[in-house]
């Protein structure tokens, strides 16, 4: 089961490591961890990404609940809410191959931000799962470098 969290902390030093070492310490993985601040500059929103049982998803929930700089924690439900990853991915590329893999960027939406003899680097914005099969439509070019962002998503409602 996959668990949606949007966390608002206090902005300031220390807090992501007081998060993170929750995780630590109880032994849960953080799938994704997306932070930044929001209108509210003493204020950082956080959305982190775990997986677990049922009973795991709850306690980590009640465990944000407890820490001193959490002013809010939200769990999204998947179906209710959007998530979105970004990902800058370096592709390499030939004079052979290269209008396949433009032809490929504009068919899927990803935009080309540098373009040179050997390689194309590209953005590429879509809900988590878009992006894995993003990822795999470009492996057999040759994947050189690539960064993503991590889940970011808000409530429909």
């Amino acid at each position: 089961m996959k668990g949606i969290f949007s966390v608002l902390v206090e902005n300031k030093e220390g807090v992501l490591s007081a998060i993170s070492g929750l995780f630590a310490r109880r032994g849960y993985n953080i799938d994704s961890l997306a932070v930044g601040e929001t209108d509210d500059r003493s204020v950082s929103s956080m959305t982190i990404v775990s997986t677990g049982d049922q009973r795991t998803i709850d306690q980590i929930e009640k465990q944000l609940n407890k820490k001193v700089d959490v002013i809010k924690v939200r769990r999204l439900d998947e179906a209710k809410s959007i998530s979105l990853e970004m990902m800058l991915v370096k592709v390499s590329c030939t004079p052979a191959n290269r209008s396949s893999l433009i032809e490929l960027c504009q068919i899927t939406g990803a935009k080309i931000m540098k373009v040179s003899p050997k390689f194309l680097l590209l953005e590429y914005h879509a809900e988590p799962e878009g992006v894995e099969d993003f990822i795999d439509l470009i492996k057999s070019y040759g994947i050189l470098d690539i960064q993503r962002t991590g889940t970011i998503s808000l409530s429909k409602t």
